[in-house]
């Protein structure tokens, strides 16, 4: 790989962590070629980014991004695959769902809206990260809740007096 081709490659790089919020980094080396289809089917399917990339060039990608990666960089050692989501725990579920199969993918960190996470001990706690739409609709229950106990008693307490003047 020439100079000017690093370059344009960590320029590309730099271009894809600015528009991303949730950055995964994993170990997918040794997947034989048929599972490697499937992780990136699965990903595919599920709107994740999943590319292969040279450990160096993902560093001075980080360095040269507007975002604050922390020890991240620090986990690039080895065969680095990196998974750019939309949704938070879509990458980490796909990794555990493909870890009932064998050992890879391993996750090495995540960047999660600005959140470091670094340890493939951390994939549970990743895969109960709620998206933003789990969140809002635990709000709207929440909030609906109270109004529809208010309106159930309002109505009961109507019957009641309805059923009391009809006596």
């Amino acid at each position: 790989m020439t100079r000017e081709e690093k370059s344009i490659a960590i320029e590309d790089l730099t271009a894809q962590l600015a528009d991303a919020n949730i950055v995964y980094l994993a170990d997918i080396s040794g997947l034989d070629a048929g599972t490697t289809s499937d992780l990136r089917r699965a990903c595919f399917k599920a709107g994740i980014k999943l590319e292969v990339v040279k450990n160096t060039l993902l560093e001075k990608a980080m360095e040269a991004s507007a975002n604050e990666y922390g020890e991240l960089p620090t986990t690039l050692k080895g065969n680095t695959s990196i998974l750019i989501a939309d949704v938070a725990n879509a990458p980490a579920k796909i990794i555990k769902e493909f870890r009932k199969k064998g050992e890879k993918p391993v996750l090495k960190g995540a960047y999660i809206n600005q959140e470091i996470y670094i340890g493939d001990n951390l994939l549970d706690s990743l895969v109960a990260i709620k998206s933003k739409e789990e969140v809002i609709g635990d709000i709207i229950g929440l909030l609906q809740s109270p109004a529809k106990r208010i309106i159930s008693a309002l109505l009961n307490n109507a019957e009641s007096k309805g059923e009391a003047a009809a006596e």
